[in-house]
């Protein structure tokens, strides 16, 4: 299931590199709203509805304004499961205002393109289920699985890789199931920090 909180940030989806600041002036409260009145509006608009809509980011009660203001949107819409996730901007709020504006887009697609377009469209935002593990069971962030923070870059996701190696591999009396989690974490790690 995907989570509010810490980040989901989806499979397949690249972070951005050289992250900067939006001209945005609109708070956490107002990107938030803006987001759901557009899903709404793009329901009412395309005739389907959007439902189980997930805004997933590290913001807590105590941490308002995160190191990493990424954001990733879930939501079912036209019985696809879809995320729109991004990083592009500093903060939280920012990225949620952009959110805001690519639904806008999408509206503006449906309105003078119609549903198939939209629905091809839709296509690129298609969430891919997360990964399981061997018991069947959902497999946490690859920065859970090597026990790293959010905000974890690729050198710190290398070296807790390599700890994780020392106490896990088979060949040192490891547990092969941990030692391949383990693999497979590194794995989304590097594939995630692709420029």
């Amino acid at each position: 299931m995907t989570q509010a909180f810490p980040l989901h940030w989806p499979m397949g989806f690249a972070r951005t590199q050289g992250r900067r600041s939006s001209q945005f002036r609109t708070g956490f409260d107002g990107a938030h709203t803006n987001v759901m009145k557009s899903l709404r509006s793009f329901a009412q608009d395309s005739g389907k509805d959007v439902q189980n809509v997930i805004v997933s980011s590290n913001v807590t009660m105590m941490q308002s304004d995160p190191k990493d203001g990424g954001v990733a949107v879930y939501f079912r819409w036209d019985n696809t499961d879809c995320c729109i996730a991004v990083d592009r901007y500093l903060s939280v709020r920012e990225n949620l205002q952009a959110i805001h504006h690519v639904i806008e887009a999408e509206r503006t697609k449906l309105r003078h393109g119609g549903l198939n377009i939209v629905r091809t469209s839709f296509r690129g935002y298609a969430a891919l289920p997360p990964p399981k593990g061997p018991d069947g069971q959902l497999l946490p962030p690859w920065r859970h699985q090597l026990g790293v923070p959010e905000c974890a870059d690729l050198n710190t996701a290398e070296q807790a890789y390599r700890n994780a190696v020392k106490e896990h591999h088979p060949d040192k009396g490891g547990d092969p199931a941990k030692f391949n989690l383990m693999t497979d974490a590194i794995r989304q790690a590097r594939d995630e920090f692709k420029a």
